[in-house]
């Protein structure tokens, strides 16, 4: 009896994935750069600004926690929320160029990176089932499950050397 022979992965699929996390990259870095601005500033006075932007009462409980928070931010906290968020861009858009060039450690990387988050997804969106929580989860789901199909597809050994 012939096997069948197994179809790839589709490039194209991998390309959006690969998008997506360039993405979710580039809109961490200009987070992160958007921090160190702060630097030197007083937060206070910007997260005033910000609550009072989005026509929020300072008075309620979440906006007085952030302007609380705003309060207790030091430069060397910026500077290390800064140097996290460069870091994971970093990773995210080494995962996306390898996605996008069909490296099979990209699809690992990517099954397992995104794997690692989904039982905190999972109780968050069970904790409060909100519509932001359950489309993280979703998405994330379908990444995982797309990267999966692909390396079963592919019927290759986990080797990260190719």
């Amino acid at each position: 009896m012939k096997k069948k022979p197994v179809k790839p992965a589709s490039k194209g699929g991998l390309r959006i994935v690969a998008l997506f996390e360039a993405l979710k990259g580039v809109l961490v870095l200009l987070v992160g750069c958007g921090l160190l601005t702060f630097i030197h500033k007083d937060l206070h006075d910007a997260a005033m600004h910000l609550v009072r932007v989005l026509h929020l009462n300072p008075a309620k409980h979440y906006p007085s926690i952030f302007i609380d928070a705003a309060n207790k931010v030091t430069d060397l906290q910026l500077w290390m929320i800064a140097l996290s968020a460069l870091l994971y861009a970093t990773v995210r858009l080494v995962e996306a160029y390898g996605l996008w060039r069909q490296m099979q450690w990209a699809e690992w990387f990517g099954l397992l990176s995104g794997a690692m988050y989904i039982p905190l997804e999972i109780f968050e969106a069970s904790r409060e089932f909100t519509w932001p929580r359950v489309t993280v989860l979703v998405v994330n789901l379908a990444v995982v499950g797309y990267l999966g199909d692909a390396l079963l597809r592919s019927r290759k050994s986990p080797t990260f050397l190719k």
